[in-house]
């Protein structure tokens, strides 16, 4: 997939003031340090699209952007360590939770993952959540340009062997990125791609 165009829409935190476009959805989380904004700018080939900072949890609220005029990336904020108050937390969790669980044009979450660490709690709660809620997500692991061949290996392994020791049947659909490289850009793109053409030959969202 070429991204022609990447257009931002909309920023709220409530989940019944987002964009009614009858469109795919594809969101994108990760604890606060991990790269997300990023990964997005490189995705999309914009430098400035998704705002980057030096301070984690600079991402607050549910940020959509129209690609291509037929899905939407959509910017969630960062969960765990985050340089906010407590009961701005809560309402992070609380509009998270809503997009996932309210959300109809969802279709796939990305969950971005700092392939330099070994598996994280936070980390695997919040697979595990996906999984109970039933919403169809895949694994992104960030910055693989910080570490060797062999380093990014022992770390999938290492998720591999949580994941499956947490009742998992098999490792979800993955994808090893460098925001600096651009590496896994064309990984990413062509997953979403081809979940595309399958709605739309569908007619999923008619």
């Amino acid at each position: 997939m070429k991204v022609n165009t990447a257009e931002f829409i909309i920023s709220n935190s409530d989940v019944s003031k987002c964009p009614l476009d009858r469109l795919p959805e594809y969101a994108f989380i990760g604890r606060s340090n991990v790269g997300k904004s990023s990964l997005i700018n490189m995705l999309t080939n914009h430098k400035n699209l998704a705002k980057t900072s030096a301070r984690p949890g600079k991402t607050q609220l549910i940020n959509h952007f129209k690609i291509n005029n037929n899905w939407f990336l959509v910017d969630l904020p960062g969960y765990g360590y985050a340089r906010v108050s407590k009961k701005t937390k809560e309402v992070f969790q609380k509009f998270i939770t809503d997009y996932f669980e309210k959300r109809e044009q969802l279709v796939c979450a990305f969950i971005l993952i700092d392939i330099r660490h070994e598996a994280q709690k936070i980390d695997l709660e919040f697979i595990n959540y996906l999984g109970e809620i039933e919403v169809p997500f895949c694994i992104i692991f960030t910055k693989a340009d910080k570490i060797s061949r062999v380093k990014i290996d022992q770390s999938i392994a290492s998720y591999r062997k949580s994941l499956l020791a947490n009742n998992w049947e098999e490792m979800p659909p993955h994808f090893v990125t460098s925001s600096l490289e651009a590496t896994g850009r064309d990984a990413v793109l062509e997953y979403i791609d081809s979940v595309n053409q399958e709605i739309f030959k569908n007619n999923s969202f008619v």
